[in-house]
């Protein structure tokens, strides 16, 4: 029997919270909020948010990450589909390719959460 998949929001996951340097957070906030940041602890996707949203135009096409890692295109696609599937990632198909685009939105609201003690 496959996992259902769980389609989150990470905009509004994240902001449902406030900044761990105000307040803690619940155990009903972190079990929802730890899907997003697991996502990004992988270095591979890491590297991948940061090459998506820093590529002119905010967008990427696959073709324009293989070159960046010693994997193969399988497997750069398979963590660009759990990126997606976390919703720290748009995908749209075009002819053959996939071009990814990082939702900038999830982004500042994981940073939100994340804040800044100084502040």
């Amino acid at each position: 029997m496959s996992k259902p998949l769980l389609v989150l929001d990470p905009v509004g996951t994240a902001a449902c919270c406030p900044p761990l340097s105000r307040e803690p957070l619940s155990a009903e906030q972190a079990v929802q909020v730890a899907p997003l940041l697991k996502a990004l602890a992988e270095p591979v996707r890491l590297r991948l948010m940061s090459l998506i949203a820093s590529h002119p135009g905010g967008e990427a096409c696959v073709c324009d990450l293989n070159d960046a890692f010693d994997l193969s295109q399988p497997t750069i696609s398979h963590h660009l589909k759990v990126l997606h599937e976390a919703g720290l990632l748009d995908r749209d198909k075009r002819g053959v390719w996939v071009y990814y685009r990082a939702r900038t939105e999830a982004l500042a609201s994981l940073g939100a959460l994340i804040g800044n003690p100084s502040s």
